[in-house]
């Protein structure tokens, strides 16, 4: 039972205003004994239990904030009195349905002014329980047994009580919500059994159990509530049938995903949820292959509200789905300016709504959207990967501005963690550069990233060590580094300055060649499941400064230092095609046609292997890198060498 509260009424001055009573024992005792005193009182409670709904109410309706949030703290505190006064009184039949439904009330404005439920709550539930048994001289289960056991003898005792029936209901539906919200989906199909009076045998299908749940009907002369059993039934339907379609759409089941969003789409859904329920429909629809009625959803989204995000990101999608890249890259950018748009929030009812019983959005979910920053790499990265280079430079130059200003300190993409951070954005926004012509633009934005970077790399240089004699992940500073040496020596490359290109490309293999482990380099490829690995990634890298350097001296005429450095690329990496196709040119340039021979056979021998089909990826900015060292002739002459050999007077 609640102690008393400094500042409230004791519940015995309650009843001596009512009954004029000397004494608290009396007062109990008169309470207890006549009907007229009781009558009195619980008119009087039930008088201003009313009076504080439609005082709620009012502030619901207030348009300024600051007396809207005043009226509904008044509100709170009233409730609160009321209910101290009550459970200062013995439990009686009588009282319970007045004491339970102020109970609610008290919980639902408290939950909607919080925002979402806490353990308050959960003790406000428990003791309005307890409280019914205490009419029945229980003593109730033990506190370890828990809240599930409680409601189990409560039901049971409520059989003989049909007057606390609709009450209890009402209480029901805001455990209901309270488990809802916490993912206690077991307590809450048990629970909805007993409430449907089919605990044995039931089905455990929650949209079912819910569906089936009927409260009864409020009298006519009943307390006033500021949100009854059937509608949060209704809010309780929604929310589960989104949360479920929302499971199914990210784990594949489809049919079951569009039938569950179908059914929270139908039912009691805010404007701002009925948005995130059609973009799901069309994200479904789209993975079904049925682009046109997903575009439908999308619009209907676009028209639903003001927060256009989440429809136009999946509306991009769709497009580059279809193969159109014009209206993909519209709506990305339709998305970063809605993003960077301010939405005034409605504001939420002072009720237990659906977005109360949802999880926060996870960025792993083809629902979140994101950050504006998030949007404008999704953006530029898109324009940079279909070669629009001049639009992505100045997208990336745009991201880097919004990111090193603070004004958007999150960053991350927005639905492929983990994805690029900070340094891989400037890696490939000076890749970006460089392929739109801007060399010296380039070699800025990699002098930003080093002089981020280079007071870490000597921290990072022991882990690198250790790497060597484990299994650990390599960390990733050295290669954001190598990968800067990479892109200036590129960017020198651009500037017709093969001295300055050479020495970059030599400062690249110097710090990779300190940073690999020898002894990783048999397992790489069988650790790429996580996507992205930092070894492999390190692999390509080393390979594609050894080509670069080669084809540097190969252009100044040392074509002995550029056989080298391909002779080195082969053997650092087997598979790579483009460091084959340039050691055969070198070796045929310097007339050593017997190796040349030899090295084809045993290439040869290589790609009628059975092949593993790769499962890893690499850096966006190193695609780009690795797309410039590649020969359009490169496949060609590896077919005409190779058919040359069953003529060996043609060598």
């Amino acid at each position: 039972m609640w102690g008393l509260r400094r500042g409230y009424p004791h519940p015995s001055e309650t009843l001596r205003r009512c009954r004029g009573s000397p004494s608290s024992t009396m007062a109990h005792q008169s309470f207890l004994g006549s009907p007229e005193a009781r009558a009195s009182c619980l008119d009087l409670w039930k008088e201003k239990n009313d009076r504080l709904v439609r005082q709620a109410k009012v502030a619901q309706d207030s348009g300024v904030s600051l007396r809207r949030h005043k009226l509904a703290q008044d509100t709170l505190e009233g409730l609160r009195e009321l209910l101290h006064i009550l459970h200062g009184l013995p439990a009686a039949v009588p009282v319970l349905p007045l004491e339970l439904t102020v109970t609610c009330n008290f919980i639902i404005l408290k939950v909607s002014l919080a925002q979402g439920f806490t353990e308050d709550q959960a003790q406000d539930i428990q003791r309005g329980l307890e409280r019914v048994l205490e009419t029945q001289e229980q003593l109730g289960p033990r506190p370890e047994q828990g809240i599930r056991k409680l409601w189990e003898s409560v039901l049971r005792a409520s059989s003989l009580l049909p007057e606390l029936l609709c009450a209890l209901h009402h209480l029901a539906g805001l455990q209901a919500a309270l488990w809802l919200s916490i993912d206690h989906l077991e307590d809450l199909a048990l629970l909805l059994q007993t409430l449907n009076g089919n605990q044995n045998g039931a089905s455990k299908d929650l949209l079912l159990l819910l569906k089936t749940w009927n409260p009864p009907a409020e009298e006519s002369d009943a307390p006033l509530t500021l949100q009854n059993a059937r509608g949060l039934r209704d809010i309780l339907l929604t929310a589960f049938a989104y949360r479920q379609g929302l499971q199914e759409l990210i784990s594949g089941s489809l049919p079951r995903a569009l039938s569950s969003l179908h059914e929270a789409a139908s039912g009691l859904c805010p404007r701002p949820l009925l948005v995130q329920v059609y973009t799901a429909l069309g994200s479904c629809l789209r993975k079904m292959g049925n682009p046109q009625r997903a575009l439908l959803y999308l619009i209907a989204a676009l028209k639903g509200g003001s927060a256009w995000g989440l429809p136009l990101l999946e509306a991009s999608r769709l497009y580059r789905q279809l193969g159109d890249t014009a209206a993909e890259l519209e709506s990305l950018e339709l998305l970063v300016e809605a993003l960077s748009a301010t939405h005034s929030s409605e504001v939420p009812q002072l009720l237990i709504e659906v977005e109360l019983l949802l999880p926060r959005p996870d960025p792993a979910s083809p629902l979140y959207c994101g950050t504006q920053s998030q949007a404008k790499h999704l953006l530029a990265s898109r324009c940079l990967q279909m070669g629009r280079a001049e639009d992505a430079a100045e997208h990336y130059l745009d991201l880097l501005a919004l990111l090193l200003d603070g004004s958007d300190p999150r960053f991350g993409p927005p639905t492929s963690p983990p994805g690029p951070c900070m340094p891989e954005v400037f890696l490939e926004a000076a890749a970006a550069l460089i392929q739109a012509g801007r060399a010296q633009d380039a070699l800025t934005v990699c002098e930003e990233l080093l002089t981020r970077t280079s007071s870490l790399l000597p921290k990072m240089l022991q882990p690198w060590e250790d790497a060597r004699k484990g299994t650990k992940e390599l960390p990733f500073c050295p290669l954001w580094v190598s990968a800067v040496y990479l892109l200036q020596g590129r960017a020198w490359v651009q500037l017709r300055a093969p001295k300055e290109a050479i020495s970059e490309f030599s400062r690249c293999l110097e710090l990779l060649f300190r940073a690999i482990p020898e002894d990783k380099e048999q397992g790489a490829a069988s650790n790429c499941e996580q996507g992205c690995r930092s070894d492999m990634a390190l692999q390509q890298l080393r390979a594609a400064a050894l080509i670069s350097r080669g084809l540097e001296w190969a252009a100044n005429g040392q074509d002995t230092k550029a056989l080298q450095d391909f002779l080195l690329s082969v053997q650092m990496c087997p598979g790579n095609r483009d460091a084959s196709f340039h050691l055969l040119q070198t070796l045929r340039r310097l007339d050593r046609k017997d190796e040349a021979a030899a090295f084809c056979w045993r290439l040869q021998a290589q790609t009628q292997l059975p092949q593993k089909e790769a499962i890893w990826s690499l850096p966006l900015y190193l695609e780009i890198y690795l797309s410039w060292i590649h020969s359009p002739d490169c496949e060609t002459f590896l077919e005409e060498f190779q058919t040359s050999l069953q003529e060996p007077h043609d060598l």
